[in-house]
């Protein structure tokens, strides 16, 4: 079963072929930290597909990564710095295998005229085993012994009448 704890990851990197690798290890490793095995391979292909991409066209290949759980979805993004790089002409091969293995995706525009590509992947759940409930096994020595029988008044130290408790009251 998945943890519904909501976690975020935020990588800056200066893309480069040596640093496709590296990333996708720093990624696979908070998968695996965040228990989103099955999440490794299509986010980690998807993310080293871009960034492939980036470091081919580019001009600035200065690059910013960023990972969201949510307990349900992981939402990865991807934000490049460049504003030359167009999305419909040079990532076009990038973008189709994303849309084809993601359950959802989306190209952005940012601030300072970059642009930011997201994809979204759903966790799937884990193998569940059924619960086996267990027949109770009492044991002698586990058993407690019964309370003694104490009266109230006894444990507070004070006697009261039925009238008394009001008058004490006012």
């Amino acid at each position: 079963m998945k943890t519904a704890v909501p976690c975020y990851y935020h990588l800056d990197v200066e893309v480069s072929p040596e640093r496709v690798g590296q990333v996708s290890r720093i990624l696979a490793a908070h998968l695996r930290f965040w228990d989103l095995e099955n999440l490794v391979e299509p986010v980690c292909g998807g993310a080293e597909m871009l960034l492939r991409a980036i470091d081919e066209h580019a001009t600035d290949k200065n690059t910013s990564i960023e990972m969201w759980w949510n307990g349900q979805h992981l939402i990865t993004a991807i934000g490049d710095n460049n504003r030359a790089l167009r999305p419909d002409q040079e990532l076009r091969g990038c973008l189709e295998h994303i849309a084809a293995s993601s359950d959802g995706w989306g190209c952005c525009a940012a601030e300072n005229g970059s642009k930011v590509i997201w994809f979204s992947q759903r966790a799937r759940a884990g193998e569940r085993v059924p619960l086996v409930p267990t027949a109770p096994d009492p044991r002698e020595s586990e058993g407690l012994d019964l309370p003694r029988e104490v009266s109230v008044a006894t444990l507070t130290g004070r006697v009261r009448t039925p009238g008394g408790l009001l008058e004490e009251v006012r």
